[in-house]
């Protein structure tokens, strides 16, 4: 789990052109990492990339942290 924690983390710091220590479970997307509506699309497509997912619309209306990220991903990539 925390292998894919930190995968996601060097992927969000990078698009997000933040330092990693900067990527914390509660830190809002939008509010405090200052994404917006195109980034986060982008970053979803990375991820779902990155870790062979596939998120619903719903599901990704509902991620608002960095940790809400870390549980869907591991949703995923624990069957």
């Amino acid at each position: 789990m925390a292998r894919i924690q930190d995968k996601a983390r060097a992927l969000i710091a990078s698009k997000m052109k933040l330092d990693e220590s900067e990527v914390t479970p509660e830190k809002h997307l939008f509010n405090d990492l200052g994404a917006d509506s195109l980034d986060f699309v982008e970053l979803s497509m990375l991820l779902e990339r990155e870790f062979n997912v596939k998120f619903s619309e719903e599901e990704t209306a509902n991620v608002k942290t960095v940790g809400d990220l870390y549980h869907l991903i591991e949703k995923y990539t624990k069957k």
